[in-house]
């Protein structure tokens, strides 16, 4: 129990560094599904999906202004931009697939 209490007060040193790294991994985490949407189109992804996950990314991100947190803004700022890079993918992908129905 001494070990666990021990480790749990070191860590309290350290918020903004763990939540530096838990944004970083989760940001970057994202990022094959950028890749994945460019190589099946879009296909894969729903707009709910989408929007449910960008308007939670949103309200993190407010969450983080509000409470002035460096790594949550950081995390959630970038998230926010990956999920447009999503959305503008998907858009262009149908937008591609319209005009070559429509030929």
């Amino acid at each position: 129990m001494y070990a666990v209490t021990h480790l749990l007060s070191w860590l309290r040193a350290y918020p903004e560094a763990i939540g530096f790294w838990a944004a970083v991994l989760t940001t970057v985490s994202f990022a094959p599904q950028l890749v994945e949407t460019w190589k099946t189109s879009g296909e894969g992804l729903s707009w709910m999906m989408l929007a449910l996950f960008g308007s939670g990314v949103g309200l993190w991100f407010l969450y983080g202004v509000l409470r002035m947190s460096a790594p949550l803004m950081l995390a959630n700022g970038l998230t926010g931009l990956q999920v447009l890079f999503l959305i503008g993918l998907k858009v262009w992908f149908a937008g591609r697939a319209a005009r070559r129905r429509a030929t």
